[in-house]
């Protein structure tokens, strides 16, 4: 299925070929990062905003070690907001057990995985550094196909 074009400010290309981004950015913040099927097409930024989106997400691609400085307006509960916030402490190339970041938000290990879930903004909010115990876990509620291929890339781009 493909995605309404229209509700993005940009469409791009991502390393793993089966996946694509839909950028939703206004009034000079980052509101949503979606992952799309590759299936869907690119579209040039619409805005100053979605442009530096893009630009500083390339960069990213090319240099895991790339530190995104931009303005994020994601929408959540105070504890999404409290794991999303956590998730940006976590090093490039290191990564957390959903447990271990339940333990130190004294929370669940399924409300951790909830949050990691709702990130509108993933990559620039890096929930692919939140792990299961066993194994690389689930990645924008999937546990398998593209989107699981792409957390295992991202994880693999941080460790070079």
């Amino acid at each position: 299925m493909q995605a309404d074009l229209a509700n993005y400010d940009a469409v791009i290309e991502t390393p793993v070929a089966s996946m694509k981004l839909g950028i939703v950015a206004k009034l000079d913040k980052l509101i949503a990062i979606d992952l799309l099927p590759a299936c869907d097409q690119t579209c040039r930024p619409a805005s100053d905003i979605a442009q530096e989106v893009v630009m500083q997400l390339q960069a990213y691609f090319d240099d895991p070690q790339w530190q995104f400085s931009l303005s994020i307006a994601a929408q959540g509960t105070d504890f999404q907001q409290r794991v999303w916030q956590f998730m940006t402490s976590i090093p490039v190339g290191e990564t957390r057990r959903y447990g271990d970041v339940a333990s130190y938000l004294e929370s669940a290990s399924r409300a951790v995985g909830g949050a990691c879930r709702r990130n509108p903004v993933p990559i620039v909010v890096p929930c692919h550094r939140i792990v299961a115990a066993r194994g690389i876990g689930g990645y924008n509620g999937c546990t398998d196909g593209a989107e699981l291929n792409l957390k295992q890339w991202l994880l693999a781009h941080e460790r070079q």
